[in-house]
């Protein structure tokens, strides 16, 4: 880990299942830790890691965003060649290396497209 990096704890909780559907299944965080660390980060995806309560690390896909209503962005990660339940697990992410801005896409085989290509950087990036 960096000294200047940023690392992100939470609780796993569930989310809306749509990165399940779409094939690229992420730990949504529990953002109450996040919202007293009072830090400023641009939205979007990073390249990161992410460590279970195992001690074991993987590679994340890490999404910041979009902001909702309660003023928070959602905090999400895939984790490459992960399988498992992590519910209620606590997991820590450190956040790497901005990949791209976040944005919204007309339709889902877009987001498909993008996702895979994001994943490739991804892969690059941490070799």
């Amino acid at each position: 880990m960096t000294k200047n990096s940023i690392v992100i704890t939470g609780t796993v909780i569930r989310g809306l299942h749509y990165g399940t559907a779409l094939g690229f299944p992420t730990a949504n965080l529990d953002r109450r830790q996040f919202s007293r660390m009072r830090i400023k980060i641009k939205l979007g995806v990073f390249q990161g890691w992410a460590e279970l309560p195992s001690a074991r690390k993987y590679t994340a896909a890490i999404v910041i965003g979009p902001i909702d209503k309660t003023g928070l962005p959602k905090i999400e990660a895939h984790l490459l060649g992960f399988k498992g339940n992590l519910y209620g697990k606590k997991i820590l992410l450190q956040i790497g290396k901005f990949i791209r801005e976040f944005k919204k896409f007309p339709g889902e085989a877009e987001l498909k497209i993008q996702i895979k290509e994001d994943i490739k950087i991804i892969k690059n990036i941490s070799k």
